[in-house]
C-alpha cells in the first residue's frame, strides 16, 4: 500500500504505531474518509470537535482528536509499567483505535453556506462510531481496532470493552465532559 503523506501531515501519532500494516491501513482509512468528505484537514484544524457544546466551542476538532491520542498513548504506557502482565495494554492497538475513534465524523458533518458544521442526513441515521468502523473494515483494519472505534462513545456501553477500548472510551470523555459541564 502507498502511505498518503496527507495522513501523515494531520496524524504525526501514526508514527508511534510500530506494525507498518497497521500504520498504513490507519492512515489509508483516514484517507478514505477525506475523500467521502465535505471536510478537509484544513476544515478539521478550525472545525469545533463537537456539535453538543454550541457555535462558542474554540477547540478544534484535531486538537480535542489528538489530545486523546496523546492521553491514551501516555496512559497506556503506565498501565504496562505498573500492571505489566496483569493487564498488558497493546500499544498499537491503542493507537491506531484511538487515531480512528471519530474517523466517522467526516461522514457525520456536514458545511453550511458560512463554513459552519452541523450533522447532515447521513449522521442522524448512523452516528460515527457505525460509519468508523465500516471505513476501517474497509481499509483491512483488524477486529480490536474496530471495536475501539465501535465501543468508544456511548454506544460501547452495551458490550464488554477490551482494556484498549476503556483507556480510549475514558480519554475521550475525560477531554469532551469538562466542556460540556460548562454549559449546564
Amino acid at each position: 500500500m502507498e502511505i498518503n503523506k496527507q495522513a501523515f501531515d494531520l496524524w504525526p501519532e501514526l508514527n508511534w504505531i510500530v506494525d507498518e500494516d497497521l500504520k498504513i491501513k490507519t492512515a489509508k482509512t483516514w484517507e478514505l474518509a477525506l475523500s467521502r468528505s465535505v471536510l478537509t484537514p484544513d476544515d478539521l484544524n478550525t472545525i469545533p470537535f463537537t456539535l453538543l457544546c454550541g457555535p462558542d466551542l474554540k477547540v478544534s476538532f484535531m486538537s480535542h482528536k489528538r489530545a486523546v491520542v496523546h492521553i491514551a498513548r501516555d496512559s497506556g504506557f503506565k498501565m504496562n509499567e505498573f500492571f505489566k502482565d496483569e493487564l498488558p495494554v497493546n500499544m498499537d492497538v491503542l493507537i491506531a483505535g484511538a487515531i480512528l475513534a471519530d474517523v466517522g465524523k467526516l461522514l457525520e458533518y456536514e458545511l453550511d453556506e458560512n463554513g459552519n458544521t452541523f450533522q447532515g442526513t447521513y449522521g442522524k441515521y448512523l452516528r460515527h462510531p457505525f460509519s468508523g468502523v465500516s471505513l476501517a473494515e474497509e481499509c483491512g483494519i483488524p477486529p480490536e481496532v474496530c471495536h475501539i472505534i465501535a465501543t468508544h462513545a456511548g454506544e460501547g456501553d452495551m458490550v464488554k470493552r477490551s482494556t484498549e477500548a476503556y483507556i480510549v472510551h475514558h480519554a475521550d470523555f475525560m477531554t469532551f465532559l469538562p466542556f460540556k459541564s460548562r454549559l449546564q
